[in-house]
């Protein structure tokens, strides 16, 4: 990680750097600040595996796509209320229930953070998902793999 990045302190911090390196053509630095952010903000909650923290840094992905496509702070609240009555993993499937934006995708592939996604989140955990929740993100990665 750049020395730059490795020295902010805050999310709102990485942010910042994020734009200001997009700004300057450094897509690298803005890559590292915004994965930085993410991580920062995932280790503010409590989570027992490997699966409940990628699909915490999901949402926050997911967050900072909706800001880049909204053009101002736009947070996932609907998904956040899930979260808190459901659990996480339940936010995530209950998600991939919904008709897919091809938009979402395109824009986390952009951002370099297409890791994110929770078709790509579920099936790195399979474990930890449904059969549904499998199959549908495997049909739409196949979907894009094909576009």
């Amino acid at each position: 990680m750049d020395h730059r990045v490795e020295i902010l302190k805050t999310p709102e911090e990485c942010e910042i750097f994020a734009k200001n390196a997009t700004d300057r053509k450094r897509p690298d630095l803005a890559l590292e600040a915004r994965r930085k952010a993410v991580e920062m903000r995932v280790s503010t909650h409590e989570t027992t595996t490997p699966a409940e923290a990628d699909a915490l840094a999901g949402v926050y992905a997911y967050e900072a796509m909706l800001t880049r496509k909204n053009g101002k702070k736009t947070r996932a609240s609907a998904t956040w209320q899930v979260v808190r009555r459901h659990g996480i993993i339940e936010a995530v499937q209950r998600a991939l229930r919904q008709p897919a934006e091809p938009k979402t995708y395109e824009t986390l592939v952009e951002m370099g953070l297409a890791d994110l996604a929770f078709e790509a989140i579920v099936l790195r955990h399979t474990e930890a998902f449904s059969e549904d929740a499998i199959r549908v993100s495997q049909e739409r990665m196949d979907e894009i793999a094909a576009a």
